[in-house]
């Protein structure tokens, strides 16, 4: 386990930089100067413009830019400045990280404990009634667009209720946080449901699962023990790929609920053509799906004794 552990790590590292480097290239290549953005409607003079490229190194070639932000990130942890504001990139992603940290981290418990009940109950009744209503309902989750979902919620738990509020004011209360939530977990909650239902409504005809029950053990263990950690496998596949997803994926939700989150933050750098703090966000988002996906893999061996890394 540990070289496989070493291996999976050192395969990251061409993979990270070849994937900052295709963002940095696709940042850059965006119309338009933030410098000049700075002056809005007014011109700046040439040589204060010139100046502030210098300062900023946007003078120049794209691969000496992208070689001075690797080793300052690096080496000094330094993601760079914002043009506009002047502050660190740095105080930025601490700033944005830790609200949408908690964001996705309640959706994702959303996600996985509603997600895997539904579709286990689904499962175990395949072709009957609940089985029909559960996947007509996880179609909807999946059709219905975040934002109209997310007005709808507003609408209802907040306005006409009074349940929760409309927005979040405070991103430390996790009551504020809970429809948001909802509503950033929906469509992959549906998912979740549908890969559960599938996979155990598979997995239920299989010979292991007769065996199991000929051989007369409960069926709580039988369901619990044999048929979950085999059927969970995709689940699990599919989670990790999720968790960056519902990290950088969440620009509708946190503007429909006021968050001032990493969505926003990249939602209002690339329209400020800010691309220091679009690279650092979007490195950090890369680092969370390579971790993630390392987790998954060796969760694979938990759910399944028959999967050995050497």
């Amino acid at each position: 386990m540990g070289r496989y552990v070493a291996r999976r790590l050192l395969q990251m590292i061409p993979v990270f930089f070849g994937t900052t480097l295709l963002i940095f290239l696709m940042v850059y290549a965006l119309p338009g100067d933030p410098v000049r953005g700075l002056f809005g409607d007014k011109a700046g003079s040439p040589q204060v413009i010139a100046a502030l490229r210098h300062e900023y190194g946007l003078d120049q070639p794209i691969l000496v830019q992208y070689f001075d932000y690797m080793k300052g990130m690096l080496l000094h942890a330094d993601f760079g400045t914002q043009i506009a504001s002047g502050r660190p990139v740095t105080d930025v992603l601490g700033d944005a990280f830790p609200v949408t940290l908690r964001l996705a981290s309640l959706a994702f418990a959303i996600e996985v404990v509603l997600g895997i009940a539904l579709g286990v109950v689904a499962g175990m009744r395949a072709g009957r009634l609940t089985d029909n209503v559960i996947l007509v309902v996880a179609l909807l989750f999946i059709s219905v667009p975040v934002f109209v979902l997310g007005y709808i919620l507003k609408v209802v738990f907040a306005f006409e209720l009074g349940w929760l509020p409309p927005n979040v004011n405070d991103s430390m209360n996790y009551n504020e946080l809970l429809m948001p939530a909802i509503v950033l977990a929906a469509a992959s909650l549906a998912y979740v449901t549908r890969l559960t239902r599938t996979s155990i409504a598979e997995n239920l005809r299989a010979d292991y699962i007769r065996t199991a029950i000929a051989k007369g053990l409960p069926k709580r263990r039988v369901v619990g023990v044999h048929l979950m950690r085999n059927s969970l496998i995709p689940v699990v596949t599919y989670l990790g790929i999720d968790i960056g997803a519902l990290m950088g994926g969440a620009v509708v939700t946190e503007g429909l609920f006021n968050i001032q989150g990493v969505g926003g933050t990249i939602y209002e750098s690339i329209v400020r053509r800010e691309g220091t703090t679009v690279v650092g966000l979007v490195t950090i988002l890369v680092l969370v799906y390579l971790l993630a996906s390392l987790l998954v893999d060796l969760l694979y061996a938990v759910l399944d004794p028959r999967i050995r890394y050497a």
